[in-house]
């Protein structure tokens, strides 16, 4: 298998510098669709056959799928384990793993495994995506120290990384579909191993940056990513509402968030929800800016590509998302193992550390992104000591009948104060993940809020 693959000496001199990279060449491009994929990932399989080559991803429904529905059985319901990694073995294959994965591994020998499954390259997506991706390849450039970009197109701004920052931005700007909505459950696993309800939410997320209408390249003022949620139970929690929104350029147009309290009948602004503010509905087991991994502004951490790696990684995750009964998906210490595919794949592996001066929790955040669908997998958390402090994983599965990548399900784990949230399970609801018609402006302004968390 394949170890880090670092770049030239020149590209790592300019990552030293901290310069900002504009688009490649167009010789570099014309790999795109070659011998990379049209979003920028290696075609080829790897060396053993282990990773397969991609061949366009599943864009076909299986037996069983009604259309237009939200819920979305598992193509490979029947496939078996090729082995499972347990504590006592877990030296062989450590450099698969990252250190989250091997750190519940040590904590929970009789419990916790990691089943490998065979690896499937499902991720695929609209024919327009992959045009826009191919004019971004030349066009789009960093701003402002790479905290904003230039010259974007409804695609993936950086197929052919050269910076930690190009490489997160094609994960904030991911393709997830342009709007959808689902109700999910959100459950804490205390220290003890005991699970409770955190939320219940009904949420719409909206890509204005892939909205069918939009033509030519996005301005610094665009908001490229926004989301509401309306919580439902439990009854504590009942009747508030969130939104927030970010935009293309955060440095000058920060990001915007308001919340509705029942209990003060009103809608307030709420600045902190960002970056390292604990979040509530994970009893702060999780931060703001962790939730799909990492979210938000990246101006306060220094960002390091470090390169590709091959890693077992959660795929294909339906099992998981879709589970009728979401308390089954939890075990004392970490999720049921019986609910999680893991697969190998190829991840770029960026490394943020905190600027001197700027202030986090996290001294350093390590971060596992797809190369398939550039979706953030996997992070790793460390304090201001270096020890690991807490890692979160994304269950990916792809949303066949679009196309497009799905990342419902979350978990975060603390290994410092113990327990574990997990949340974006599905299948306890009949909605699924359903893409729709992007809703009115009018709904994405703080009075729309109030109307959406009413009680």
């Amino acid at each position: 298998m394949t170890q880090f693959r670092y770049l030239c000496a020149g590209l790592v001199a300019a990552l030293a510098s901290g310069s900002a990279l504009a688009g490649v060449n167009a010789s570099e491009a014309q790999q795109l669709g070659t011998t990379l994929t049209a979003v920028g990932a290696e075609k080829a399989g790897n060396a053993d056959g282990s990773i397969p080559a991609y061949t366009g991803g599943l864009t076909r429904p299986p037996a069983g799928y009604k259309a237009g529905s939200g819920v979305r059985p598992d193509p490979w319901a029947g496939e078996k384990p090729l082995y499972s990694i347990r504590a006592v073995d877990m030296a062989k294959s450590a450099k698969f793993l990252t250190a989250g994965a091997q750190e519940m591994l040590r904590r929970y020998p009789k419990t916790m495994r990691v089943d490998v499954y065979p690896t499937h390259r499902s991720m695929a997506f609209p024919d327009f995506v992959l045009a826009n991706t191919r004019r971004n390849a030349e066009s789009v450039s960093t701003t402002d120290g790479g905290m904003g970009l230039q010259g974007t197109y409804a695609g993936f701004p950086f197929p052919i990384p050269k910076t930690g920052q190009e490489v997160m931005w094609n994960h904030l700007l991911r393709f997830n579909g342009s709007t959808y909505f689902t109700k999910y459950d959100s459950i804490n696993v205390n220290a003890a191993g005991k699970a409770v309800l955190a939320t219940t939410g009904e949420i719409y997320v909206d890509y204005p940056y892939y909205a069918p209408e939009r033509k030519g390249q996005s301005a610094p003022n665009d908001i490229y990513f926004r989301t509401k949620i309306a919580y439902t139970a439990p009854a504590r929690r009942a009747g508030e509402a969130l939104l927030a929104q970010d935009y293309i350029n955060p440095t000058k147009f920060g990001r915007k968030a308001w919340q509705y309290l029942p209990g003060q009948r009103r809608v307030k602004l709420a600045p902190e929800i960002a970056y390292d503010t604990p979040n509530p509905g994970a009893m702060g087991r999780s931060t703001y800016d962790e939730a799909w991994v990492f979210n938000g502004a990246m101006d306060r951490y220094d960002w390091k590509l470090l390169g590709k790696r091959e890693m077992l990684i959660p795929y294909n995750s339906f099992r998981l998302v879709y589970a009728k009964d979401p308390y089954a998906a939890t075990t004392p210490g970490h999720v049921n193992p019986d609910n999680v595919r893991w697969e190998l794949h190829r991840v770029w592996v960026v490394e943020a550390t905190l600027k001197p001066g700027k202030r986090h929790i996290y001294a350093k955040r390590v971060f596992y992104i797809d190369e398939d669908s550039w979706i953030a997998v996997a992070s790793d958390q460390y304090d201001a000591r270096g020890q690991l402090f807490r890692s979160g994983f994304v269950y990916t599965n792809p949303s066949y009948d679009l196309p497009a990548p799905s990342a419902s399900a979350q978990s975060f784990h603390d290994f410092v104060g113990g327990g574990y949230n997990i949340t974006g399970l599905l299948g306890a609801y009949d909605v699924g993940l359903k893409f729709i018609k992007p809703l009115s402006n009018s709904a994405w302004t703080p009075d729309g809020l109030a109307g959406a968390g009413i009680r």
